[in-house]
C-alpha cells in the first residue's frame, strides 16, 4: 500500500526538520547566535565587568591584529577578506572565533583527506584520447590551453563527436530521464542535492524498483541537507529495503562542524555508462511545475551520450566513496567506446569542482569564457552573488563592447539573497551589462553561452556557495550542435523578461536597497 501510494506521488514519509530548529541550526542561525552572544558580552562589560574592560580590549586587540594579518596574507579573494575584516570590526571576539572556526576545518578534515586521496588515485582513470586533441587543434580552437588546464586540475578529458542534447526545462529533463531509465541494462547511478517525495520521485522510484528486480545495479546518493529538510534520517533504509543502494553525503550535525559549507550540490545521472545527465533540476515536483511555490519554474539540463559519460561516472564514484576513502571502479568506466554517429559533433568536457582543493575550476571556466568573448555572453542564474574577479570580468567584457546579458528570477526562494542580487545589478548596469528578470517565476537554470560556439550547462550558480563551498559539476560545450538550442532557449526567455534599467533600479524599495547594501559586505557567507 505504501509503495503504491508513493508511485502516485503522495507522501509516505515524515518530512525532515523544519521551522524553528531548521533556522537555528542553519548558517544564519549560527551567525545570529554569535551576534546575540556579542551583545550580551558588551552589556556585561558595560555594567558588571568594568574593571576588566581594558584587559579585554588589550587582549582582543592583540589577537585581532594577528588574525587580520593572517586574513590579509591568505589566498582568499578580496571580497572575502573584506567580509572577515568587517565581522572582526563589528564583533571582535566572535568575529575572530567564527573565522578560526571556519578555517580549522572542524568536522570535515577526514572528508578532505579522503576526497584528496580518491581524486589522486583516479586522476588518470580516463586517459585523454590524443585523436580528440588533434581534432581540437585542427579545428583552430582557442581553448587548447583550457583543455590543458582541465587535464591538469582533474580527470576531465575533452571528447569529440559526442551526443549532447540540451533540455530547456525540468519537464524536458524528466521526460528524457524516464525514457532512458527504462532502457537501463547494467547500472543506474543517481546523485542529487535534493530528492523529495511526490510525483517526480515517485515515477523515478517506480522504474528503479523494476530495474532492481531485473538485476540492474541501482545506487542513489543525496546530500545531507536534503535529509535535514526534506527526507527523514531513515529514508536510506527504506530504499535499501527495495534493493536500492543508498548513501547520504555528509549528514548535518548542528553546530559541531563546518559542514554547512561543503555540500554535494551536483546533479548527476549515469545509465549503463553510456547515457548521462547533469544540470540544475533536482528530483522534486517544483522542478517540473507540478507545484508552484515561486511561480513557474525555469530549469535546464544536458544529456550526454557516448564516451564522455565516463567522466560523469567517475565524478559519481568519487562522491560515492567519499565517506570511506576506498574507491572501487572495476569495469564501470569501460562503457561504450564507439563515437556517436554525428557529423561535426563538436567537443564536450564534463567536469567537476571540488571545494576541498584550492582550484576554482568553475569560476575559472566562467571567467575564461567571458574574457574570450567577442560578440556576446549570456548568463542564466538563480542567484547573483559575485566576487570581485567575476564581477570585473563581466564589466570589462561589457566595456569591450561585448553584449553581456544576465537573466535572474523575478520571484526568488530567498528574499534577502534577491535583495543582494539587485544591489549587484547597480554596479553591473553602470558598466553596460544588461540585467533581466524572468517574469513568470523562478529561474533555476545555470547556463552560459557565448559567441554561438561555447556554452556551460551544469549545477553551478553565480554565487559564493557554488563557486567556493560546494561540490559542483557541469559540461563545457565547444561548437556542439546543441549550442543553437541553448541560444533559442535564451531568446525565448528574453521574451518573458523585464530589463532592469536605471529607472527601474530607483523604484526598488528603500528597505530592499538597504538590505542589499548591508548584505553586500557579508556576501561570501551567504
Amino acid at each position: 500500500m505504501k509503495r503504491e501510494t508513493l508511485r502516485r506521488g503522495k507522501r509516505i514519509a515524515k518530512r525532515g526538520k523544519r521551522g524553528f530548529f531548521s533556522i537555528l541550526f542553519s548558517r544564519s542561525g549560527l551567525i545570529g547566535v554569535m551576534l546575540l552572544a556579542q551583545l550580551i558580552l558588551f552589556l556585561l562589560l558595560t555594567f558588571w565587568l568594568q574593571s576588566y574592560t581594558s584587559k579585554y580590549f588589550l587582549i582582543s586587540g592583540a589577537i585581532g591584529g594577528f588574525v587580520v594579518l593572517c586574513i590579509i596574507n591568505s589566498r582568499s579573494d578580496s571580497t572575502s577578506k573584506i567580509t572577515w575584516l568587517f565581522l572582526i570590526l563589528l564583533m571582535p571576539l566572535f568575529g575572530i572565533a567564527f573565522y578560526v572556526y571556519t578555517q580549522t576545518d572542524i568536522g570535515h578534515r577526514r572528508l578532505k583527506r579522503r576526497a584528496a586521496k580518491i581524486i589522486g588515485e583516479t586522476k588518470n582513470s580516463i586517459p585523454q584520447d590524443p585523436r580528440d586533441l588533434d581534432a581540437l587543434s585542427r579545428a583552430g580552437s582557442d581553448i587548447s590551453g583550457l583543455v590543458s588546464y582541465m587535464n591538469k586540475t582533474g580527470c576531465y578529458p575533452v571528447y569529440r563527436n559526442e551526443g549532447a542534447d540540451y533540455l530547456p526545462s525540468g519537464e524536458a529533463f524528466f521526460r528524457s530521464l524516464l525514457d532512458d531509465l527504462s532502457k537501463a541494462r547494467r547500472f543506474i547511478f543517481l546523485e542529487f542535492f535534493i530528492i523529495d517525495e511526490g510525483f517526480m520521485w515517485g515515477q523515478v522510484l517506480k522504474i528503479l524498483e523494476e530495474k532492481v528486480k531485473a538485476g540492474v545495479e541501482v545506487r542513489v546518493l543525496y546530500d545531507g541537507t536534503c535529509e535535514f529538510a526534506r527526507l527523514p534520517s531513515g529514508y536510506p533504509e527504506y530504499l535499501r529495503s527495495l534493493g536500492i543502494q543508498c548513501k547520504v553525503f555528509s549528514p548535518i550535525y548542528p553546530f559541531v562542524s563546518t559542514k554547512y559549507n561543503y555540500r554535494d550540490h551536483r546533479k548527476i545521472v549515469v545509465i549503463d555508462g553510456v547515457t548521462g545527465f547533469t544540470g540544475g533540476a533536482n528530483l522534486a515536483d517544483e522542478y517540473i511545475n507540478r507545484i508552484h511555490p515561486y511561480g513557474r519554474w525555469k530549469d535546464a539540463a544536458i544529456r550526454l551520450r557516448g564516451r564522455s559519460v565516463k567522466s560523469l561516472t567517475l565524478l559519481f564514484l568519487q562522491m560515492w566513496h567519499a565517506d570511506d576513502g576506498e574507491i572501487f571502479i572495476g569495469d564501470l568506466l569501460k562503457g561504450e567506446d564507439a563515437r556517436v554517429n554525428l557529423i561535426e559533433g563538436g567537443f564536450v568536457i564534463p567536469f567537476g569542482d571540488n571545494p576541498m582543493d584550492e582550484e576554482k575550476v568553475a569560476e575559472n571556466l566562467y571567467i575564461d569564457m567571458i574574457s574570450r568573448a567577442d560578440r556576446y555572453v549570456w548568463v542564466m542564474t538563480p542567484y547573483l552573488i559575485l566576487d570581485g574577479e567575476l564581477e570585473s570580468a563581466l564589466e570589462f567584457a561589457a566595456d569591450r563592447g561585448v553584449d553581456v546579458r544576465i537573466i535572474c528570477p523575478s520571484h526568488s526562494d530567498k528574499y534577502l539573497i534577491h535583495a543582494l542580487a539587485r544591489n549587484t545589478y547597480r554596479q553591473l548596469i553602470h558598466a553596460g551589462v544588461r540585467v533581466f528578470e524572468w517574469q513568470p517565476g523562478f529561474v533555476h537554470a545555470k547556463v552560459m553561452v557565448s559567441d554561438s560556439e561555447k556554452a556551460i550547462v551544469g549545477s553551478i550558480n553565480f554565487d559564493y556557495r557554488s563557486l567556493y563551498h560546494h561540490f559542483e559539476c557541469g559540461v563545457y560545450c565547444y561548437r556542439t550542435p546543441c549550442i543553437e538550442e541553448i541560444e533559442r532557449d535564451f531568446e525565448a526567455a528574453f521574451q518573458d523578461c523585464v530589463e532592469f534599467t536605471e529607472d527601474r533600479l530607483h523604484r526598488v524599495s528603500l528597505f530592499e536597497r538597504g538590505c542589499g547594501a548591508v548584505l553586500k559586505v557579508l556576501s561570501p557567507l551567504l
